[in-house]
């Protein structure tokens, strides 16, 4: 894909200079969800759902699913990034819910650096040498993230691993499948570089990215929300007997009429108390207890995320990320 998607009639300021405050209420909050979900439907030849397996991205496919359901538009496909260091639980959630929902899966993966770390059966903190990959990605090293030193290790969380793992396997996944629209569930409140994205942002430079936009639904939603919008709508709407009258769980095992967490669409690693799941090796629980149950006001969402990364977020996100 070449041309900027100017057929969209989209406004690209809207939500600039708000934050979730400017939706006080959950259900102006999902109203404005539904709203920026149907204008992507409607304005997008070909949009993409990114789909991480995590809470604010199954809320966001959640989202798609009811206006593609309600509204009679086709549900697009979902581009999970693979980039080798996930839980393996996180694998198995997206397939089983992938499977469920009926949802055609886009797996994304830089496959020359997959390829290499097989080869030499590398674990996460091994070397890869740059001239071992390929033109393409010999590219993004040296000459857009104008990196000199030889050699990056094999790790997600940081400026070489990130961008080689994820940035590069989403644009190449973007490029190969003409994806004119990424609906993405990010949020202002989770990351400072995240907090002056508008609902519609272009990323239209053909230098850095495949020209596209992002369509971000969940913008105004904070932790606390998600987690409410999850126990108040999406599992009693989504889970045969599940009570539709507020039951929050309280513990891992604390889940009512006999279901099991296969049967639940949020990942069990909530449940064991993570509140954002990054990379299997560089991210930790914040507590024992389940993330909703947690002091969501006064800590940090992403503190048990590797920090290289997060400082170098901004830089990341003027790359491609997300």
């Amino acid at each position: 894909m070449s041309q900027v998607p100017d057929y969209a009639d989209v406004d690209y300021s809207d939500g600039e200079g708000e934050d979730a405050a400017d939706y006080p209420h959950l259900e102006d909050k999902i109203e404005k969800a539904v709203e920026v979900v149907r204008t992507g439907l409607e304005e997008y030849d070909n949009p993409a759902i990114m789909w991480t397996g995590g809470k604010d991205s199954t809320l966001t496919l959640y989202f798609v699913r009811e206006v593609a359901e309600e509204y009679g538009y086709d549900l697009p496909p979902a581009v999970f990034i693979d980039h080798y260091q996930h839980f393996a639980e996180l694998h198995e959630f997206v397939e089983r819910w992938a499977d469920t929902w009926d949802l055609e899966v886009i797996y994304a993966r830089n496959e020359d650096v997959g390829a290499y770390v097989d080869e030499h059966d590398l674990t996460p903190g091994d070397d890869i040498p740059i001239e071992a990959l390929d033109e393409h990605n010999r590219h993004h090293v040296r000459d857009i993230l104008e990196y000199e030193e030889d050699t990056f290790p094999f790790l997600l969380d940081t400026y070489v691993g990130n961008h080689l793992l994820k940035t590069v396997a989403l644009n190449d996944a973007l490029e190969e499948h003409d994806i004119d629209g990424i609906i993405s569930g990010i949020r202002w409140d989770e990351q400072e570089a995240r907090a002056d994205e508008t609902f519609f942002s272009p990323r239209h430079d053909p230098e850095i990215y495949p020209p596209h936009d992002r369509i971000q639904p969940i913008l105004q939603f904070d932790e606390s929300d998600v987690w409410e919008a999850f126990w108040f709508y999406v599992v009693p709407e989504t889970v045969e007997g599940f009570p539709d009258d507020g039951y929050v769980p309280e513990d891992y095992d604390d889940l009512p009429n006999d279901l099991t967490h296969e049967d639940i669409p949020i990942s069990p690693k909530y449940f064991e108390g993570f509140r954002s799941l990054g990379s299997e090796v560089s991210t930790e629980k914040a507590e024992d207890e389940p993330a909703w149950l947690q002091d969501l006001e006064n800590t940090t969402e992403r503190a048990g995320r590797a920090q290289d990364k997060e400082d170098l977020m901004q830089r990341l996100r003027d790359l491609g990320y997300m």
